[in-house]
């Protein structure tokens, strides 16, 4: 594992508005995001949360704007290039909305993606190092981090195999080949190693109902305080 200063991973800190949270879902393509996502968001209506559900890259119109220009191009995008598009992306999104929404009492907000994606993607995946994208990130408001991430852990071949079974057109990060997904799974599991008390590692190859039952309970320690 890279060298990261304790320094360094002070500087990221949760949200701190006492009646609100920001929860995020990360895994690679397959993991079962998507499903839990909805899940979470009808249970914390049921508790009489306000939810909102916000993409990286996307959530507003600017970063919708890049989400298309990325996923779509066809042609190669530099590393440093990706890194910069997506926090543009992010500084947007928490300024636009996320800082705002949670000035509400009562609100959940829950990302799908956040910093440990481009910590695992470009971080990893394309081989610019943990410690650069924990520096890039590590002014406000770019060192907001959730009170909670889950990490849907499958393997890569559940992965492709899920890939296979939905039958869509790949994106640019989907068109990927095998060995830059195994870089993807070993940049979560640094991910959760380096913020193991945010991070809570799932096997999202157990039963939906089974890995919504988990998440539930974690959610319910966290708002239940």
């Amino acid at each position: 594992m890279e060298e990261i200063s304790q320094d360094l991973l002070k500087k990221f800190k949760a949200p701190a508005y006492p009646e609100s949270f920001l929860l995020s879902f990360e895994g690679i393509e397959g993991a079962g995001k998507s499903t839990q996502l909805l899940k979470l968001k009808k249970f914390l209506e049921e508790k009489n949360f306000r939810v909102l559900i916000l993409r990286e890259p996307g959530g507003t119109p600017f970063g919708e704007k890049l989400r298309s220009a990325i996923l779509n191009t066809k042609t190669p995008i530099h590393p440093l290039a990706e890194v910069y598009l997506f926090t543009a992306s992010r500084v947007q999104l928490l300024d636009e909305v996320t800082l705002k929404e949670l000035n509400v009492p009562n609100t959940v907000i829950i990302y799908d993606r956040y910093i440990d994606s481009t910590l695992a993607y470009q971080g990893m995946g394309r081989d610019l190092g943990v410690k650069t994208i924990l520096e890039i990130h590590q002014n406000p408001p770019l060192n907001l981090i959730p009170h909670l991430t889950f990490y849907l852990k499958i393997s890569l071949d559940t992965s492709l195999e899920r890939q296979e079974k939905r039958n869509q057109d790949r994106d640019y990060f989907e068109s990927q080949g095998r060995d830059f997904y195994q870089k993807l799974i070993d940049g979560y599991d640094m991910a959760s190693e380096l913020f193991s008390e945010r991070i809570i590692v799932l096997d999202g190859e157990k039963d939906e109902g089974q890995v919504a039952d988990d998440i539930k309970g974690h959610v319910n320690q966290l708002i239940l305080k």
